[in-house]
């Protein structure tokens, strides 16, 4: 088990039909590079030390390999990750 960013959209993850879930991985381990947001650790987040969502590594997995809940970004890191993505997938 590793820990890791939900990105899909809400709707998606509340419909008991769709069966996966897009997610970013998350790893103590990072390099300053544009794809590694820096996620420092909170009491909101639930990280025990500083870790890096790793924008290029975008996976989409079973809901049933989803753990739990340890925590929530604020919405500065997940603007972060979303311009990270945007650039890594060359998106407007």
């Amino acid at each position: 088990m590793r820990p890791a960013l939900v990105v899909q959209a809400d709707a998606p993850n509340r419909n008991e039909n769709y069966p996966n879930t897009i997610v970013v991985t998350v790893s103590r381990s990072g390099r300053d590079i544009p794809s590694h947001v820096v996620l420092n650790p909170t009491q909101d987040n639930g990280l025990q030390a500083v870790s890096y969502a790793k924008c290029e590594q975008v996976l989409t997995i079973s809901k049933e390999r989803v753990g739990g809940k340890i925590g929530r970004v604020d919405s500065e890191a997940i603007g972060k990750v979303s311009k990270a993505l945007k650039r890594m997938m060359d998106l407007p």
